[in-house]
């Protein structure tokens, strides 16, 4: 079997200098390719060297809500060449108001500018959200988007809105941190996704999964705990029980899906 990461951070410096050893182990489970988000102009770059070392690698580049305050005014354009270079995907980008703190004025811009670049070159856009489903729904609507889609990244949507989401064009992706008993409502949300739009991902170094993984969770110089993004297995492991479809099966499902909307 053959695995697909639809989203990571494998660039993230709490990962420190160990990339190239989680890339070696991710392989040796079965995981074939990778998206590799970027998420702001610091880590442009890392994504990119990272997909120049690895053929594993998808690079995506994007400007997360999170790090809006840090663009500079060539950002679009910074942007742009990246995706020059690696014309792969758009992301991580997306609207965000959940996070205290964060501002929102100037996420609905910049994902829109964004959105543009995307379906201009025909690019699959990987989308956080948090707590503004609907508004995104009307921006993805009323905005030209790429003819081969989108990722919802994470998803954690209704299940009410998967059928508008899909009618756009939406692929849902489901990350193994959804796993654990108390998060049942986001399992079960996935019965309603087609299966024809099914990804699947880890977030590494986020989401962690649960402790009965084979593949512990790693830590850090101060101790965090990071998400190994081999731990991809478990998450198609745990979706194929909620999903009552034999693992091999849904490898293939997903296999499908993701080579159709990255096309690599």
């Amino acid at each position: 079997m053959k695995f697909y990461d639809a989203h990571n951070h494998l660039q993230d410096s709490r990962f420190g200098t160990s990339s190239a050893e989680l890339i070696t182990q991710s392989h040796s489970v079965g995981i074939a390719r990778m998206v590799v988000n970027g998420t702001c102009e610091r880590d442009w770059p890392q994504v990119s060297a990272l997909a120049k070392a690895h053929p594993m690698v998808l690079p995506s580049f994007g400007y997360h809500p999170w790090y809006l305050h840090e663009r500079t005014p060539d950002w679009l354009k910074n942007l742009a060449h990246f995706l020059d270079a690696w014309p792969f995907a758009v992301g991580e980008v997306g609207l965000d108001r959940g996070k205290p703190d964060l501002s929102y004025a100037g996420q609905e811009a910049a994902f829109l500018a964004q959105l543009q670049l995307a379906a201009e070159r025909d690019l699959p856009v990987s989308i956080h959200c948090l707590q503004t489903w609907g508004r995104l729904h009307d921006l993805l609507r009323e905005h030209p988007r790429p003819v081969r889609g989108f990722v919802l990244h994470s998803f954690g949507g209704p299940a009410e809105m998967i059928p508008a989401f899909t009618k756009l064009g939406a692929y849902f992706s489901f990350p193994g941190s959804s796993l654990p008993a108390r998060k049942s409502r986001l399992r079960e949300t996935f019965k309603f996704v087609p299966t024809e739009r099914l990804l699947i991902e880890t977030d590494a170094p986020d989401q962690l999964v649960p402790q009965e993984n084979p593949l512990p969770a790693l830590r850090n110089a101060p101790g965090q705990c990071l998400n190994h993004p081999a731990n991809l297995v478990a998450a198609y492991t745990g979706l194929s029980v909620v999903l009552d479809i034999k693992l091999e099966t849904l490898a293939d499902i997903i296999e499908i899906n993701f080579l159709r909307v990255f096309n690599r």
